[in-house]
């Protein structure tokens, strides 16, 4: 990780009428996070993957999708590798909010999953 999370990070996770919508989402399940630089209309894209699912959403990065307590995907985008992980906390009919996770646990997550290719750092 490039900056080291030192306190509870919150995301907003939008676009999800887009893909398969909020009913595919469960409390405490890992979003992958994927930084999309070139996204040709958002250079601070964060793509979000759900595991047997792909992409669902991305991290919210307008004043008008990120939910009050959360932050823009271009005030995390420094604060996370390529590629990280969340863990979604809420879930709603059209977003879902979810905790960036600390390296820390990502580490125990990539060592208890060191053979699925959903876990791989390697940007897709």
């Amino acid at each position: 990780m490039t900056d080291q999370i030192s306190q509870d990070l919150y995301a907003t996770v939008v676009g999800l009428k887009n893909y398969k919508g909020s009913q595919v989402f469960k409390l405490n399940s890992i979003i992958k996070l994927i930084k999309e630089p070139e996204n040709d209309y958002d250079t601070e894209a964060i793509a979000c993957e759900l595991k047997y699912i792909g992409k669902t959403g991305y991290i919210a990065n307008s004043t008008t999708t990120v939910i009050k307590g959360t932050m823009s995907a271009g005030r995390i985008y420094d604060k996370i590798d390529d590629v990280s992980f969340a863990e979604v906390k809420f879930i709603a009919n059209d977003s879902v909010i979810a905790k960036i996770m600390l390296h820390e646990e990502i580490e125990d997550l990539l060592k208890a999953n060191e053979n699925d290719e959903f876990y791989n750092l390697e940007n897709e």
